[in-house]
């Protein structure tokens, strides 16, 4: 007898792939992510009252890995506003279980009374630090004691040699079939230049750090199916699996 789930989920995989083979959509999609990115795009979201800094094609990705995984760890560098974690802990919530980690060089107080007023604050713990600094990532290693599933998300710095020492210090963490995300990755595809005073730019971002990561680590693998799903997206090649 036919499955008519299965059937849908087959065919939404070639879908999938086949958006890589389509040269219109994809130039579409190149052609956005340039013109968004320079119009700070991104900053226009919220998630339960906070600001999420972040693109919702990515948000719809790591529901989908989040669900999937079900992880007992989130480890998210950079907090900014606090939308990313408020979002990750409240799909935890849904799910059940889970906890984020949240790491940040400063945690503007502005911010930090506003995610530890929230209610979904019981499912997030903060340390400010550097994600580079060996303290920051034994406190780092010592909350993520037991927890048997962990997913790891990169977004602060965006220079190469930040999120290399990044990658290097938080792939540890993650555990085997859960995933690894370097937000950003986009800043390599993108005009020099586009968002004035910042120090990343081509030659110098998430993208060139994780080839180089991934040179050493074939223990990783980036996810090609996600890039060809979202099109659209600030981490393309930046969705890395652990096998």
């Amino acid at each position: 007898m036919s499955n008519p789930v299965q059937e849908f989920l087959e065919e939404r995989k070639d879908r999938i792939y086949k958006n890589s083979q389509n040269a219109k959509l994809k130039d579409a999609a190149a052609n956005f992510n340039e013109a968004s990115n320079q119009a700070q795009y991104s900053y226009n979201f919220s998630w339960l009252g906070r600001p999420i800094i972040q693109y919702p094609q990515d948000m719809i990705a790591m529901q989908e890995l989040i669900w999937e995984i079900k992880p007992d760890l989130i480890i998210e560098t950079g907090i900014a506003h606090g939308g990313s974690l408020i979002y990750y802990a409240s799909l935890l919530e849904l799910i059940g279980k889970g906890e984020v980690l949240g790491i940040d060089i400063d945690i503007r107080s502005h911010n930090k009374k506003e995610i530890e007023s929230h209610s979904m604050y019981k499912r997030i713990h903060m340390i400010e630090g550097s994600s580079v600094d060996s303290n920051t990532v034994e406190k780092a290693k010592e909350y993520a004691k037991g927890k048997q599933t962990i997913m790891v998300s990169l977004d602060s710095n965006h220079t190469h040699e930040h999120v290399l020492a990044e990658l290097e210090y938080y792939s540890p963490f993650v555990t085997q079939g859960s995933y690894l995300i370097a937000f950003d990755t986009i800043v390599e595809d993108l005009p020099n230049g586009y968002l004035p005073g910042r120090p990343w730019n081509q030659g110098n971002n998430p993208k060139t750090a994780v080839k180089e990561f991934l040179k050493n680590h074939p223990e990783f693998v980036v996810d090609k199916s996600i890039d060809n799903k979202l099109l659209i997206s600030v981490a393309p090649e930046g969705y890395l699996k652990r096998i």
